[in-house]
C-alpha cells in the first residue's frame, strides 16, 4: 500500500505540473505570435490605443483610462493580502501535519506520507504563494508609478516610457495571479496526488476559458477592426 501512494506521487504531480506549466508555456506564445487570439494581448492592444487618447490632451479621457486601471490595482492589492493569510496558515497547519498524517490522512489515495513528501507538500505551496505576493506586490508599484505618469506624461515625459510601465504593472498582476492559482492544486497535495490531477485539470480548463478568446468573438473583432 505504501509503493501505492509513493507511485501515485510520482506520477500523478509530475504529471499535473507538466500540464499546467505547459498551459501557460503555450499561453506565453500564443501572446507573442498571435496576441488576438487571447484576451490579455486584446487588452494590451486597447491600453495602446489609450496612449492615442492620451496624447490628445483630453482630462475625460485621461480620468476614465485612470479609472480603468482601478479593477487591475485592487485585484494585485487583494491577491497580496490573501496569499500572505494563507502561507501563515499553512505554517501553522505544517507543525500539526506529522501527526495528522497517522491519524487523518491514512488512504493510500493521500499519496506518501513521508517525512520528506510532507515538507515538499507544504513548501511548494508556500514558495508559489510567496512568489505570487512578490509579483502582485511589484504590480502594485508599477501600476501606482503609471497611474502618475498618465497625468504628467504629456509636459515631461514620452507616452512610450509611460507605456512600458503600464504594461509591467498588468504583466506582474498576471504572473501574481497565475501563481496563486498554481498554488491551489499544490495545496491540495495534502489531500493525495489524485486530488492535484483533477484540481490542476479543473484549473487548465477554466483558465482556458478567461485566457483565449473564442473564434466567434475573434471574427466579430477582425470584422470591427476591418
Amino acid at each position: 500500500m505504501m509503493r501505492i501512494g509513493v507511485y501515485l506521487d510520482t506520477i500523478l504531480v509530475p504529471l499535473s505540473l507538466f500540464i499546467t506549466i505547459g498551459y501557460h508555456a503555450y499561453l506565453c506564445h500564443s501572446i507573442k505570435n498571435k496576441p488576438s487570439r487571447t484576451t490579455f494581448g486584446l487588452n494590451k492592444l486597447r491600453r495602446t490605443s489609450w496612449g492615442l487618447n492620451l496624447n490628445q490632451g483630453d482630462d475625460k479621457k485621461n480620468m476614465l483610462t485612470v479609472q480603468s486601471m482601478r479593477n487591475t490595482l485592487m485585484e494585485a492589492i487583494f491577491i497580496a493580502s490573501i496569499t500572505i493569510l494563507i502561507n501563515m496558515a499553512l505554517a501553522a497547519l505544517s507543525n500539526n501535519a506529522y501527526s495528522a498524517r497517522h491519524s487523518v490522512f491514512t488512504s493510500k489515495f493521500f499519496g506518501s506520507k513521508s517525512d520528506n513528501i510532507i515538507t515538499l507538500k507544504y513548501g511548494s505551496a508556500s514558495l508559489c504563494l510567496v512568489l505570487s505576493f512578490l509579483f502582485s506586490s511589484m504590480a502594485i508599484g508599477f501600476l501606482i508609478d503609471a497611474n502618475f505618469l498618465m497625468n504628467t506624461h504629456g509636459e515631461f515625459l514620452s507616452w512610450n516610457y509611460t507605456q512600458t510601465i503600464l504594461e509591467r504593472g498588468f504583466t506582474f498582476a498576471l504572473i501574481g495571479s497565475r501563481f496563486f492559482c498554481v498554488s491551489v492544486p499544490l495545496m491540495l497535495w495534502m489531500l493525495g496526488p489524485v486530488t492535484v490531477f483533477l484540481a490542476s485539470l479543473g484549473l487548465v480548463c477554466l483558465l482556458h476559458e478567461f485566457d483565449f478568446v473564442s473564434k466567434v468573438s475573434n471574427l466579430a473583432i477582425n470584422n470591427v477592426s476591418i
